[in-house]
């Protein structure tokens, strides 16, 4: 090797840096602020219609049988049930407070609010015995929207001085890590399932155990059932495949992260996933199958253009929506 060969290398290799992953720089990837604004939207309305349908619920709490409670997470440090009052205040004040959650109104104060309302509630509702887990997404989401800048666009009651829809790090780590939230929710259920039952998961008898014991619980208690459920459970040759498929979705949740066609695939997937659990077993898990859950992982901020129209005569500049390289090491990009 002559000593002028070493130079040309070195340069070619600054021109040319391998293309790597960096978890930091891609969870701070720029996004435009419509992006995160919309989040807030759909989450927050989401919310508030949880809040409001559930009402009726919460407010019966206050009947519930003082023996009964059993408090779990922000609530375990009380000994009894929240007062009348206070039940009260919560239940109904919730939705009000989700209205200008959407809106964006006072969102420095705001945002918390709604998201530790929201929490107290779905706490409250699995303080009694019986631990829910489907809203354990929602509240997550919302607690990553309060400690964000989700309101510096598309609010009322403030004035606007973003100049432009510019991207900025400050946008994009929040939706980045609500989907990062989602995929780990995922896989987490997808572990729990073999620390269950190990790779005799897999061929379907201990799924076909949960939906008998599901059904006739629900049957015995005279709660609602699935119509489905117990005539499948005589079809053995049903469930293998049925518990590879939820293996699969939920321990490859992963790849959503890549974006294009692999996380549509997956998302549409998950979705279908969670229609037969509802077919089943009779378990609903409404933010999923609202598709609010999986917003995260799109450019939202289409649908704010969509709505308002083209804004600026200038030519739109496609930017990629997920960043899986660092830009200041000249790596490449992949669009989502």
């Amino acid at each position: 090797m002559t000593a002028t060969t070493v130079p040309h290398t070195a340069a070619r290799d600054v021109r040319h840096p391998p293309t790597r992953w960096r978890p930091i720089a891609w969870l701070f990837a720029p996004a435009p602020p419509t992006r995160l604004a919309v989040l807030r939207i759909l989450v927050g309305a989401y919310a508030t219609v949880w809040a409001t349908v559930r009402l009726p619920a919460h407010l019966d709490h206050a009947h519930q049988v003082a023996d009964r409670w059993q408090p779990v997470g922000l609530l375990a440090p009380l000994d009894g049930p929240p007062v009348d009052g206070a039940l009260f205040g919560l239940s109904v004040g919730a939705p009000f407070v989700g209205v200008l959650f959407v809106v964006g109104w006072g969102y420095r104060l705001i945002g918390p609010l709604f998201a530790v309302a929201i929490l107290a509630l779905a706490t409250l509702d699995s303080s009694w015995g019986q631990v829910f887990h489907t809203e354990n997404l929602l509240v997550l989401h919302l607690l990553i929207l309060a400690a964000a800048p989700a309101a510096d666009t598309l609010t009322i009651g403030r004035h606007e001085t973003l100049p432009g829809d510019i991207a900025s790090e400050r946008y994009g780590w929040p939706v980045r890590l609500a989907a990062v939230v989602v995929v780990l929710a995922y896989v987490v259920a997808g572990i729990a399932k073999l620390r269950i039952g190990g790779l005799d998961w897999l061929d379907g008898a201990t799924l076909q155990h949960w939906v008998a014991k599901d059904n006739l619980r629900k049957a015995l208690l005279g709660d609602a059932y699935s119509p489905f459920g117990p005539p499948l459970v005589g079809q053995r040759w049903v469930f293998p495949p049925l518990a590879v498929a939820t293996v699969v979705i939920e321990l490859g949740a992963w790849v959503a992260l890549t974006g294009g066609r692999w996380r549509t695939i997956w998302v549409i997937t998950a979705w279908v996933f969670h229609v037969a659990v509802l077919a089943l077993m009779a378990i609903l898990f409404p933010y999923q199958l609202s598709g609010v859950a999986f917003a995260p992982f799109f450019r939202l901020e289409r649908i704010a253009g969509a709505v308002r129209g083209p804004t600026d005569p200038r030519p739109a500049v496609r930017r990629p929506c997920w960043v899986l390289a660092s830009r200041a090491g000249g790596a490449g990009s992949r669009r989502r």
